[in-house]
């Protein structure tokens, strides 16, 4: 009896006309529209200004964009070697997160203290925004064919062209690691969202914890995926760096636990001179 496995796209991309449509690029986007809409509801709902999540995510997206690809570049350099070019086709697939949070995350600080926003706060009311974009986005691995685990026969094992790299000779299907991402990072996202009610959960402790539960969402679906990493003493660089995001955000949590949610989420906007406080002052 043959099993019916997901099967995979015929393709990731469409031509409008003389336009491509990149499946890839559709769930990024998609993804952070998402994040902006929980975000700004979250952000409105704390006391903030509507439109801020919008305007820092304007920057700290292209910013988070660029610092995924260089860590993805930067830990997978054997891809790259040969044509150097290629690490500049984003389109192809290739984003780390990991690169992509700390670049985002770096950008969205500088945003927040110029215009008086509390950067603990923000990264609050976007966290399970940001859970959510990653499991859209995730499906753009799935239209690309890519970032799939170890061979398996269960049920939902996944269909890839035996043409695409990473394959093994013989192997009918594979752990469908993005679709197994995916449903982690919903369910980080609604776990932040039931522990941000119960404790009112301020200074980027939500955030915290968005952290933490990916990491470990991350270390397990690393031990399953079998495209080319670099690995020191048995584990890839990916899980060396989910144990150092599960430390830092764990002792954050820790060091910060029974904060209270902030008062003020931002600085009131400098408007102009109240006229009866200067005749006042005149007379």
């Amino acid at each position: 009896m043959t099993l019916a496995y997901i099967p995979s796209p015929s393709q990731g991309v469409w031509h409008l006309g003389p336009l491509p449509i990149r499946a890839y690029a559709f769930c990024i986007i998609l993804g952070v529209i998402a994040a902006v809409v929980i975000g700004e509801r979250r952000w409105v709902a704390r006391g903030g200004t509507k439109g801020v999540v919008a305007d820092v995510a304007a920057i700290a997206v292209p910013f988070g964009l660029v610092g995924a690809r260089i860590y993805h570049v930067l830990t997978s350099p054997a891809q790259y070697l040969d044509h150097p070019i290629d690490a500049l086709y984003i389109w192809h697939g290739g984003l780390g997160i990991p690169g992509g949070i700390l670049g985002g995350v770096l950008a969205g600080y500088v945003v927040c203290r110029r215009r008086g926003i509390r950067p603990g706060a923000l990264a609050d009311a976007i966290a399970p925004g940001v859970a959510v974009a990653q499991a859209i986005g995730r499906f753009g691995n799935y239209f690309n064919q890519e970032l799939f685990g170890r061979p398996t026969t269960l049920p939902w094992g996944l269909e890839i062209s035996p043409d695409k790299p990473n394959t093994v000779p013989g192997a009918q299907a594979y752990h469908p690691t993005f679709l197994y991402e995916a449903l982690w990072n919903l369910g980080v996202a609604g776990i932040v969202l039931w522990a941000d009610r119960r404790w009112r959960l301020g200074h980027g402790r939500a955030f915290a914890l968005y952290l933490a539960l990916y990491a470990v969402g991350r270390f397990w679906v690393e031990a399953l995926r079998i495209d080319e990493a670099s690995t020191f003493f048995g584990l890839r660089l990916n899980d060396y760096m989910a144990i150092l995001v599960f430390l830092g955000a764990s002792a954050y949590l820790y060091v910060r636990r029974g904060a209270p949610r902030e008062d003020v989420v931002q600085e009131p906007p400098a408007g102009p001179p109240d006229r009866d406080a200067d005749v006042t002052l005149r007379a």
